[in-house]
C-alpha cells in the first residue's frame, strides 16, 4: 500500500508499529494534510473484516482526533498505523472515493 502510494505522487509513512504477522491496521487518509478520515477494519455481519470509516476530522475536533489515534495506538501494541496522503486514498484500501 505504502509503495503504490508513493508509485501514485503521494506521501506514505507508518504512524505506529505493530506486530508483523498479527497486528490490526489503522490509515490514515489525507489530502495535502487536510480532510484526515480514519478507517479501521472491523467485523462484518457476514464474518470478513470490512474497512469502515470510523473517525474524520475537522477544525473543531482535531485534538480529539489525534487524541484518539494515540490512545489507539497505546491501547494495542499490535497495531499498525498508517497514513496515506494522497487524493482520493480510499482505493489504496479497496474503497472508491465514495465511503458510504
Amino acid at each position: 500500500m505504502i509503495r503504490q502510494v508513493q508509485a501514485a505522487g503521494g506521501f506514505a509513512a507508518v504512524v505506529h508499529k505493530g506486530e508483523r504477522e498479527a497486528g490490526t491496521l489503522i490509515v490514515i487518509l489525507t489530502e495535502k494534510g487536510a480532510n484526515a478520515r480514519l478507517f479501521e477494519r472491523m467485523p462484518s455481519a457476514i464474518g470478513r473484516r470490512e474497512w469502515r470509516l470510523t473517525r474524520t476530522q475537522t477544525p473543531e475536533n482535531s485534538v480529539e482526533f489525534h487524541e484518539y489515534i494515540k490512545r489507539r495506538g497505546h491501547q494495542d501494541s499490535d497495531l499498525w498505523i498508517v497514513e496515506l496522503d494522497i487524493v482520493n486514498g480510499e482505493r489504496f484500501i479497496g474503497l472508491s472515493d465514495e465511503t458510504g
